[in-house]
């Protein structure tokens, strides 16, 4: 009876929940212009980029804050960056690699 009530503790023990972190990279990207570099925070597990959600696979990351509109090739490391205006709009563009 004693290894019965062993064996199910154990068996409780083992299929306890553990704590993962979620998979998270920084995106560093920089102006191909100006040579201006900036960071961003990607979480893999939450389909997040800096707390905007985000759709994510392996050849694309795309995402979009209040004002734009970013799209991420993580193959060739290019991004375009979208932004309103009053003539239409605006793109700039900037070369990006993942690093955690």
């Amino acid at each position: 009876m004693e290894f019965a009530v062993r064996a199910l503790l154990g068996l409780t023990l083992a299929c306890a929940p553990v704590a993962v972190q979620a998979k998270e990279v920084i995106l560093t990207c920089t102006n191909l212009s100006s040579g201006t570099a900036w960071d961003s925070k990607v979480d893999l597990d939450r389909h997040t980029v800096d707390s905007f959600p985000a759709d994510i696979s392996d050849r694309t990351i795309s995402w979009a804050d209040p004002q734009r509109i970013y799209e991420f090739d993580r193959r060739s490391g290019e991004m375009t960056m979208r932004g309103p205006s009053s003539t239409g709009g605006y793109f700039l563009y900037y070369r990006c690699r993942e690093h955690n």
